[in-house]
């Protein structure tokens, strides 16, 4: 654990931020190459820099082990969100600081610099006592918080790379610390850009030339009449109920989550909601987060008054398992256009879908993490949904069919993952890599699914440093 605080700490003082308006490419470079280094130290094989099309890199490595063995692919990133508003945070963010209560803080340090820390240690405490128990694959993306799908692509490219008979995907988390959790549903994602024109009819028309005094001349038409910014709320808007519930005719919004349940008190307070503001939609809290659509405003692009501009937004549907992304894109391409008001046009483009997913978790590899998790603490696994999606699991679902994936990780709610004071619990990183590590033993008796490689398997193409 000594050792672990020092890489993480090394990990977080790289800036590797996602965003594209603050990427340092430097910083990013630097934190691909600390890792490569890392690797190489561990004695890992085929330790490669992927240069991804999206110009961040990934880092790859493999580890043998017995011959006929299977094969798992451990997966983390180490790209981060920014921390823009600095001042919000108790310590600066990107120093690894512990504060009185034990945790670790710093960004990154639970999302997910922690999950790579989190391999290492499972697969140093396995190597301690001899040979590992299976064949393993480290891939580390530079490019999952921005969402470029640069690791997509390279992967599709070179399908036995990451091929693999089990993903372990370290970038979800416990429901609660101490509370061991493996996270079996994502939604999926529909990104829409909707753009609002004044028609020319009705009291939506085209805005005048020039603003002037209220209710006088040519230029009432741009004060005292909505165009298009006031005819996109009003589109916007349509997107939910009275009480707060997503709405998009034709999709089905009334879903029930059967896994482990979030009270509510208890989410109002993870989520730090203020006291006299009540939760929006109906059914229960882990019904509306990981079982049901939801419709979110991610962007506002509004004219200024006078501007004969359209009104933009971005608004991201995420879609519950079962759900087919490409029928909610239809969907919501007519439920927008139908609700626009005043004879206003609205022009909506899909920029981007992603499947939800769904896990059986009575299959062997969650066989194996339940009975990790019940040894190292001493309690059943928890199975949780998570409201966002994970990309490359779609992309890796697709080249190895058969395989089993697992997200695990550090995030519990206390982790404020993405938000000023980002922290780990440091007992969650010691016993989280201990019940890798066992999962990873467990599994060695496993058969394959005829996606094993030789431990000689070649590494990546010779293009990729």
């Amino acid at each position: 654990m000594p050792r672990a605080r020092t890489e993480l700490a090394e990990l977080v003082a790289f800036r590797s931020v996602a965003d594209p308006a603050r990427l340092l490419t430097s910083e990013c470079e630097a934190a691909a190459e600390w890792l490569a280094g890392t690797l190489r130290a561990e004695g890992f094989q085929d330790v490669a820099l992927l240069d991804t099309s999206d110009g961040v890199r990934s880092v790859y490595g493999s580890l043998p082990g017995p011959p006929a063995s299977p094969t798992v692919l451990l997966y983390a990133h180490y790209d981060v969100r920014s921390a823009p508003d600095e001042s919000a945070w108790h310590t600066p963010p990107f120093t690894l600081t512990v504060r009185k209560n034990g945790r670790w803080y710093g960004r990154g340090a639970a999302d997910c610099k922690g999950g790579i820390v989190m391999h290492l240690l499972a697969l140093r405490a396995l190597r301690a006592g001899g040979a590992l128990p299976v064949n393993v694959k480290l891939i580390v993306e530079g490019s999952q918080e921005q969402g470029t799908g640069g690791l997509e692509r390279y992967a599709r490219a070179h399908p036995d790379l990451l091929a693999a008979d089990t993903v372990v995907i370290g970038d979800a988390g416990n429901v609660r610390a101490g509370l061991p959790t493996v996270t079996a549903s994502l939604r999926g994602t529909v990104v829409a850009r909707v753009t609002v024109e004044s028609s020319g009819r009705g009291p939506s028309a085209r805005t005048g030339s020039g603003p002037g005094p209220s209710g006088t001349g040519p230029a009432a038409v741009t004060t005292d009449q909505p165009g298009a910014t006031a005819a996109l709320i009003r589109t916007l808007a349509s997107l939910h109920d009275g009480e707060g519930n997503t709405v998009v005719d034709g999709l089905d919004g009334a879903g029930s989550w059967r896994g482990v349940p979030y009270p509510r008190k208890r989410f109002r307070a993870d989520a730090k909601v203020l006291y006299g503001v009540d939760l929006p939609g109906s059914g229960t809290v882990a019904d509306r987060l990981w079982a049901r659509p939801s419709a979110t405003v991610v962007g506002l692009d509004c004219p200024r008054a006078g501007s004969a501009d359209g009104a933009r937004a971005l608004v991201c549907l995420r879609i519950p398992p079962g759900t087919d992304p490409a029928g909610a894109a239809g969907l919501l391409v007519a439920h927008l256009e139908s609700h626009t008001p005043w004879g206003a046009r609205a022009r909506v483009e899909i920029v981007g879908q992603e499947q939800p997913f769904s896990a059986d978790t009575t299959t062997p590899a969650y066989t194996a993490m339940a009975e990790a998790m019940r040894q190292v603490y001493g309690q059943e696994m928890r199975v949780a949904g998570l409201g966002g999606s994970i990309p490359l699991r779609d992309t890796l679902a697709d080249l190895s069919p058969r395989a089993e994936i697992l997200l695990i990780g550090l995030g519990e709610p206390e982790a404020r993952v993405h938000g000023p004071n980002e922290s780990l619990d440091p007992r969650e990183l010691e016993r989280m890599s201990v019940t890798e590590a066992l999962f990873l033993w467990r599994l060695r008796h496993r058969s394959a699914h005829g996606l094993r490689r030789s431990p000689a398997e070649p590494g990546p193409p010779t293009s990729s440093r």
